[in-house]
């Protein structure tokens, strides 16, 4: 699971800077059991309503192609 993680974190970076030059980040929660990575959108891209669309075309293509053993990326929302 170690390695795993240092993949994903390592996938993260080469995303971030297109979310940040929108005004967003991404941040890991945490990897699951069954290898759902489970991530927090935040700045612009928390109440955009092209998230979803950004963390499933975007976010989850990408860390699929760079880590195969991804099985797929879901937001945590915060609750308020």
């Amino acid at each position: 699971m170690a390695d795993i993680q240092a993949d994903v974190e390592r996938a993260l970076e080469e995303i971030r800077p297109m979310l940040q030059a929108d005004g967003g980040d991404v941040e890991l929660v945490e990897i699951d059991e069954n290898n759902v990575v489970k991530v927090r959108l935040t700045g612009a891209c928390g109440g955009c309503p092209m998230a979803m669309m950004t963390l499933k075309q975007g976010i989850e293509r990408r860390l699929k192609s760079i880590v195969p053993e991804v099985a797929a990326v879901e937001p945590v929302l915060d609750e308020e």
